[in-house]
């Protein structure tokens, strides 16, 4: 079969590793910035504020996120909105798209317990269901788990039974694969499809997504697999990938020259591309961190700007995780 296949039933075939619900922690899920603080969705909540000030979302849009897994990330955004504007909450729409049954469940039990009947939020299985005049979309790590193709000096791969043979000839990824000047790597699939059913869902929209990757395009391959708190090489001479299948997280760098042709080509204008650190800066995170500092208790104050300050000090893997912005 196609990597792409493979890749598509190790992550969301029916015991794929995103079919089911995962913890966060302790033999668990991998903590993501999402779960590193809730300043990380506060701060996307103060840029939806802007949005709304500056006439780009009206007070009745919508605000989505795409993959929301355990429902966290927009439950923090919401707290934030409720604690900065209040108003809003009565205007604003929430929804979440997520193809997962259990998923879907997950998050609607936590919303419920979280804030009752005072937020209504809306599920979609796809973007092909939601339809809107005006929203805001957000996303984290999105981009890097779109089943993707492995390419190899002009030949795409092949598994059988999880062995990895390049010799299938792809024209659509040797194309792509020469126009982002790779002669291996990953090739993104679905990232054209994503950005039409975007634009064909809303009239008006910013979409932000965050994810691990550069502009340009690796000169290697970077597909890795997450098990136990172990960063394993796909490659790796000692990996066991029929025990790792479907019960590991794979991923890869994304190349964001291709998310960023995807939606131009859809008819949707690319904003930016920033390191996550200074974007949260830019989109004031340390203004929140200065409003926490008058309302709480010193002792809650300190653990939170420790929390922050993994989320925007420079170090190698955060230079590499990136915030990409989109504007129709």
């Amino acid at each position: 079969m196609k990597f792409s296949e493979y890749m598509g039933e190790w992550l969301y075939g029916k015991d794929g590793y995103y079919a089911t619900y995962k913890n966060i922690g302790k033999g668990g899920d991998f903590y993501t910035s999402v779960s590193t603080s809730k300043f990380f969705g506060g701060t996307i909540a103060k840029h939806i504020i802007s949005l709304v000030d500056e006439g780009f979302l009206a007070k009745n849009g919508t605000v989505c996120e795409i993959g929301a897994h355990h429902g966290y990330f927009l439950a923090d955004v919401i707290e934030f909105i409720y604690t900065l504007r209040p108003k809003l909450l009565e205007s604003l729409k929430f929804a979440i798209v997520e193809r997962f049954d259990s998923l879907q469940e997950f998050q609607k039990n936590y919303f419920k317990e979280s804030f009752g009947d005072a937020v209504c939020l809306t599920h979609y299985k796809s973007l092909n269901e939601l339809t809107c005049d005006n929203a805001f979309f957000i996303a984290n790590e999105i981009f890097d788990a779109f089943p993707c193709e492995l390419y190899y000096k002009g030949k795409s791969a092949r598994v059988d039974n999880h062995k990895i043979e390049f010799d299938a000839d792809n024209e659509w990824v040797k194309n792509k694969a020469e126009k982002y000047h790779k002669d291996r790597g990953e090739i993104a699939i679905g990232y054209e499809e994503f950005a039409k059913d975007m634009a064909l869902a809303c009239k008006k929209f910013e979409f932000m997504s965050f994810d691990y990757g550069e502009m340009g395009a690796r000169p290697d391959f970077s597909l890795r697999v997450y098990a136990k708190h172990e960063v394993i090489p796909f490659f790796d001479e000692n990996i066991k990938r029929e025990e790792l299948f479907a019960k590991s997280d794979i991923t890869y760098d994304v190349t964001f020259a291709h998310v960023k042709d995807a939606f131009v080509e859809a008819g949707v204008e690319f904003i930016e591309l920033k390191a996550q650190m200074v974007a949260l800066v830019d989109m004031g995170i340390l203004e929140l961190l200065e409003i926490l500092k008058e309302k709480a208790d010193e002792k809650i104050y300190k653990q939170e700007l420790e929390k922050v300050k993994i989320l925007i000090l420079p170090n190698f893997l955060g230079e590499r995780f990136k915030m990409i912005r989109f504007r129709r």
